[in-house]
């Protein structure tokens, strides 16, 4: 029970961290916003778990927590920071929801069960709603060419999120998932430190919205959102967690047409449609299957 409410958190926190992190960016660039985020954040977790006495991970298990933590915070929560620099937050919360065809061919790639027609066909129609919702831009029928560039940066994220998540739920870790998560996101902070350099300072204004925004951030994207996420993880099938990429698209584009009157037309909702049905063709074949590995006599 605790598990699936830490995936219902999941749903709801991190769809709003869409809004947050459009909120942020009006303050702070996409590349000081995330060390500025998940430093402060993997500190308070860091210091919570020292105060409890919890087990810290060491040797290769810190190792890992660190690396998964930049693949998965680091990669994939910094492209979307810089996509919604070029994106709207409801577009970007739409077009994340792919995630699971990368799941699902990473996981093979990794030795995992091969998709099967079904699968492969849910993919495809998957795409094609992806197709729906950039062909225009990317075919120069709509003037806005920044959303290719989002596009592709937040399907790079999108493989980056999937494989470290892969990746960290089959290695051996000890410590407690939410010690791991605060890991995770001191390591994710701590590598954007050298690229500071890069950022430019003309674009850093200091004010209550802006610093409001990131404090959102820190407590219910990362803190409460990641760690219920690593819990979920630890304690649910992949297929169970990925369902939360739906849930947040919704809230996200609820949200941005709220707060900033992001369009979301027929074309926006066609995509959305196209793209859920191809994800529960995906997810329905996999659930049969399953079933019937249980039921063989069925």
């Amino acid at each position: 029970m605790k598990a699936y409410l830490a995936l219902a958190a999941v749903c709801f926190f991190w769809g709003t961290t869409y809004l947050g992190i459009r909120v942020a960016l009006e303050s702070f660039p996409a590349i000081l916003l995330v060390p500025l985020r998940f430093i402060t954040s993997g500190s308070i977790l860091l210091l919570a778990a020292l105060a409890r006495g919890s087990r810290f991970p060491r040797g290769r298990e810190l190792v890992t927590a660190c690396l998964s933590g930049i693949l998965i915070l680091g990669v994939g929560n910094g492209t979307l920071a810089w996509a919604e620099e070029l994106i709207p937050s409801g577009l970007a919360g739409l077009i994340i929801t792919i995630s699971p065809f990368w799941l699902v061919g990473i996981e093979a790639l990794m030795g995992g069960e091969k998709p099967s027609p079904p699968v492969l066909l849910g993919m495809i129609v998957g795409l094609l709603g992806a197709a729906v919702l950039i062909g225009p831009d990317v075919l120069g029928i709509t003037p806005d060419r920044n959303v290719l560039k989002g596009f592709l940066l937040l399907q790079l994220g999108n493989a980056s999120w999937c494989f470290g998540s892969l990746w960290q739920r089959r290695q051996n870790v000890e410590a407690h998932p939410f010690v791991v998560g605060a890991v995770q996101q001191m390591a994710a902070g701590l590598s954007f430190l050298p690229f500071l350099w890069l950022a430019p300072t003309h674009a850093i204004h200091w004010n209550l919205r802006g610093v409001s925004a990131v404090l959102y951030l820190v407590v219910f994207g990362s803190i409460v959102g990641y760690s219920a996420y690593a819990y979920a993880l630890d304690r649910l099938p992949v297929a169970v967690v990925s369902v939360y990429p739906y849930v947040n698209a919704v809230v996200a584009v609820t949200l941005g047409w709220l707060f900033y009157r992001e369009p979301f037309g027929a074309r926006e909702a066609l995509a959305m449609a196209v793209i859920f049905l191809g994800v529960g063709i995906v997810k329905w074949h996999n659930r049969t299957t399953r079933v019937r590995q249980r039921n063989p006599e069925n």
